[in-house]
């Protein structure tokens, strides 16, 4: 079974990307939030690995976001 933080690196990267296409957007932490319909302090924690989101969440993510799901969640260079 995996441990706790066996994802973390994957979260971290996550977190990474949503802030990326968010500032690439020009958007704030509200802004996506609110074209997302999710609260502005969940997109925090997910910037911050703090939540791992579900399937929904990531499709909601991506289409507020103007990406396609697999950029969103592709582990870019270290």
């Amino acid at each position: 079974m995996e441990n706790k933080t066996s994802y973390e690196k994957e979260l971290k990267a996550l977190g990474n990307n949503i802030r990326f296409f968010r500032e690439q957007a020009g958007i704030s932490q509200e802004t996506l939030s609110f074209r997302a319909g999710l609260h502005r302090n969940y997109i925090s924690s997910l910037e911050l690995a703090q939540k791992n989101p579900t399937y929904t969440t990531l499709l909601k993510l991506s289409k507020a976001l103007n990406v396609s799901l697999i950029e969103l969640v592709t582990i870019r260079g270290e």
